[in-house]
């Protein structure tokens, strides 16, 4: 019998597994030994950045021409770095595109200076080739730290979500698919590769495949780790209060070890930010003062020598230097980017209506306007040194002999170089002029970083409102479900009690919904069209009222535990939010100074001092070209010698546009840097801050650096005058 049993069964296999190879078109197909989940790769392809796409191609290519492998010991962390950021890249990829990458720009950057003729942009590129290897060998890693960073942002809420959910259903994966569901990328992307690794049966339970992902934070977060192990815990638990007191023990970890780290990093932080304010902001400002006049001794030296070091490897270093304080950040609380969300993404534009049509136009536009007038502005001595031939004779303030243009204050102001060419401008009007350049780049960026978070961070402000609110009305709302009030009329007669506050505003749109339009307390919270929630966009809400639903259905008194268990949560988080926010006091506010104050300040006077110097040393070479003329051989001789040892000095303007692009870019550096260290990875935040401080800064260095210039020339022009007479 036992026999004809298996063979029936046998016969039953071979039956459909024929049956399925005729559906299939296929025979003997072998399963891979790696299969891919086509909806995790969707969701991959979605929410990964594109230039990871790009770096991806760049590393299979490079491996394809040239195929460099690493030793074990940095393939190891290469590989974990690739695991924790999701690329689809080798060891020997990252390797091969770090060795051509920066031959490639060595090779091109000689063959342009050897054209050019340029020592300095042959040296200057070599060098800056040199340089990359190392970066872009740890590429992978600073990516991972980066991402790190974001995904740290959101793992208190992250254990809150799961933790929320476990206390009414004890199931690990629903759990996670919950967490997943509700906090935004990267650490959704982390939770939902967890489930799929499941799905595609490459663990076999959702605990290993947990395991695997923690073994990606054993060296940074150890936190998560004890508190998704108490979480694993808790599923052995046989007493519902042992459980739930597990689960309660898991959200206490990670919080009183959050603000632990976060109290020793801001203890530590004094020093790199002091030492990244000297180097980036101070140093670089203060030695701008002696250029000039190191360029009038040094003839070899132009002013796009000098810019590609402050404007592009200066910031760079800083920004470096940025992006490793903040990968030492430990985990915070990320406010969600609802900016991004698709339901918002109208206010990030400029909306007004045309007729019955409503017309929503990108504010790039508009900056883009903005920014081109005044920068074109700031050219105008470009371009009128095209079509004005005699530019010597443009000036203003009366007649001056030993002036270039024989005015006190010159325009344009072009002068015979060192090589027999026109050099300038270096007139007071020009000098003038080219602060439009910074304003127009800073105001067209401000101008749209502004536009674009204005509104969405109003909704997003009046949200955080109802969050700090909400604590206590669920425990309002949890208080009347103990007592046997159906949800329905609860939320009514919540809405009455709370009115005029944001939390009774809340409670009294989903009691209206029930009410007037007949809805259940599920579609008048979360219905596309009226729900609650399309007003009130808060994740953390949203959650709060996915749980009540869910546990509405096992009786009010689940739903009444649940709602207090939340609220007591959301006071605990937002209790730590702010003792971490009082530890970073003392160092955001030395940030903000440096950004609003001190960097616009100190740069606006050392353009005023530096015009101050160009106008003395230019009319010192005047009045010594005009001792060559009128005198004898040996005065000649001494006046050419003076003369040729002050040379024409940098122009103000050129000298001008490289402090001022270095202002625009130190205030988004310093920015994006104090907006990391406050809020974790905060985008909104960060472009409403950007919006904020770009234009009020370069508007005040622009302001300063205009009367420090006119000051400073007068005061210059009465020296040259007195000594002359003298």
């Amino acid at each position: 019998m036992a026999n004809q049993g298996n063979k029936s069964m046998e016969d039953l296999m071979q039956k459909y597994k024929a049956r399925l190879e005729g559906k299939l078109g296929t025979e003997g197909v072998e399963p891979s030994e790696e299969i891919s989940s086509k909806s995790y790769q969707e969701f991959r392809n979605e929410f990964l950045p594109t230039h990871f796409n790009i770096y991806e191609k760049l590393c299979t290519l490079s491996e394809k021409i040239l195929k460099v492998k690493p030793d074990k010991k940095k393939e190891e962390a290469i590989l974990n770095a690739l695991k924790i950021t999701h690329m689809n890249v080798t060891p020997a990829g990252v390797a091969s595109f770090a060795f051509i990458a920066p031959f490639v720009i060595i090779l091109v950057a000689a063959m342009i200076a050897m054209l050019a003729g340029s020592f300095f942009f042959a040296l200057f590129f070599v060098i800056t080739g040199f340089c990359m290897i190392k970066p872009l060998q740890n590429l992978p890693s600073s990516t991972a730290a980066n991402w790190r960073l974001r995904a740290s942002n959101q793992m208190v809420l992250c254990i809150f979500y799961v933790v929320t959910y476990m206390r009414h259903t004890s199931n690990l994966e629903l759990a996670i698919r919950f967490a997943a569901d509700h906090i935004q990328p990267p650490l959704s992307l982390d939770l939902k590769k967890v489930v799929w690794d499941v799905e595609t049966q490459k663990f076999p339970t959702v605990k290993e495949s947990l395991e695997s992902y923690l073994e990606t934070w054993k060296e940074t977060n150890m936190e998560l780790i004890e508190a998704f192990h108490l979480i694993e815990a808790s599923l052995l638990e046989g007493d519902e209060k042992n459980r739930k007191a597990t689960l309660d023990r898991s959200l206490d970890v990670i919080l009183t070890e959050t603000y632990e780290k976060m109290l020793h990093y801001a203890q530590n932080l004094k020093s790199p930010i002091t030492l990244l304010h000297m180097l980036g902001v101070i140093l670089p400002i203060l030695g701008l003062v002696i250029l000039p006049l190191i360029v009038s001794f040094m003839k070899g030296v132009k002013w796009y020598s000098i810019a590609l070091l402050y404007n592009v490897g200066l910031p760079l270093l800083v920004y470096s230097m940025g992006n490793k304080i903040l990968s030492k950040r430990p985990t915070g609380y990320g406010d969600t980017d609802i900016g991004e969300m698709k339901e918002f993404k109208k206010y990030a534009y400029l909306n007004f209506k045309l007729g019955s049509k409503e017309i929503s136009l990108s504010p790039v536009w508009l900056c883009f306007i903005v920014g081109g007038l005044l920068f074109l502005i700031g050219v105008s001595p470009l371009i009128m040194h095209l079509f004005i031939s005699d530019e010597t004779n443009l000036g203003f303030g009366g007649l001056d002999e030993v002036s270039t243009c024989l005015r006190k204050y010159c325009l344009l102001d072009y002068r015979i170089g060192d090589e027999g060419k026109m050099a300038g401008p270096f007139g007071l009007g020009a000098s003038l002029l080219s602060l439009f350049i910074p304003l127009g780049l800073g105001v067209g960026f401000g101008l749209y970083f502004k536009l674009k978070s204005k509104k969405v961070i109003d909704i997003r402000n009046k949200t955080v409102t109802l969050e700090q609110e909400f604590a206590s009305g669920l425990f309002q709302l949890a208080n009347r479900l103990g007592d046997g009030s159906p949800a329905e009329i609860a939320f009514e007669k919540l809405g009455q009690s709370m009115q005029g506050s944001v939390t009774g505003n809340f409670f009294q749109l989903v009691g209206n919904n029930i009410s007037r339009l007949g809805m259940g307390v599920s579609q008048a919270i979360f219905d596309p069209q009226n729900g609650a929630m399309k007003f009130f966009p808060s994740k953390l809400i949203e959650s709060s009222m996915k749980v009540l639903i869910e546990s509405v259905k096992k009786g009010p008194k689940v739903a009444s535990a649940a709602l207090i268990n939340i609220a007591r949560y959301v006071k605990e988080i937002h209790k730590v939010n702010e003792r971490l926010k009082d530890l970073m006091a003392e160092i955001l506010a030395s940030m903000s100074s440096q950004i609003k104050f001190l960097t616009p300040v100190i740069s606006g006077i050392v353009i005023g001092i530096t015009s101050m110097v160009t106008a003395i040393l230019g009319r010192l070479s005047a009045q010594m070209s005009n001792i060559q003329g009128s005198g004898g051989a040996e005065s000649a001789a001494g006046g050419s010698l003076v003369s040729g040892f002050f040379g024409q000095g940098l122009p103000t303007y050129h000298f001008q546009v490289i402090v001022g692009l270095y202002v625009v870019q130190i205030t988004y550096v310093l920015t994006v840097l104090a907006n990391g260290i406050e809020n974790g990875s905060d985008k909104l935040n960060e472009r409403y801050q950007l919006g904020r401080n770009m234009y009020k800064s370069v508007i005040m260095y622009c302001i300063i650096s205009a009367c420090i210039m006119m000051v400073f020339n007068f005061i210059a022009s009465k020296i040259m005058s007195t000594s002359l007479l003298g």
